[in-house]
């Protein structure tokens, strides 16, 4: 994937990396130097990584099943009839 950096310096990233990766308006980045290359890394110390691990799920229910059901069906499920 390419971006172009504009005159203020801002880069655009893609919708599906966007999607990827849970970005948000208002999601905080880290940026890191490593030689030539830029590295960008959630802050994993948003709202939603406070709360990971303090709920459980029902027995027999799965996080890709609260995702289908909050999202839709996922690329690559099978289609039911």
């Amino acid at each position: 994937m390419d971006a172009t950096v504009a005159e203020r310096g801002q880069i655009t990233l893609s919708k599906a990396v966007r999607d990827a990766l849970g970005l948000t308006k208002g999601t905080l980045l880290t940026v890191e130097l490593d030689g030539g290359r830029i590295i960008l890394r959630k802050n994993a110390d948003d709202a939603v990584s406070r709360l990971r691990g303090r709920f459980k799920l029902p027995a027999g229910v799965t996080t890709d099943d609260i995702m289908r059901e909050l999202r839709g069906r996922a690329p690559g499920d099978p289609v039911e009839p």
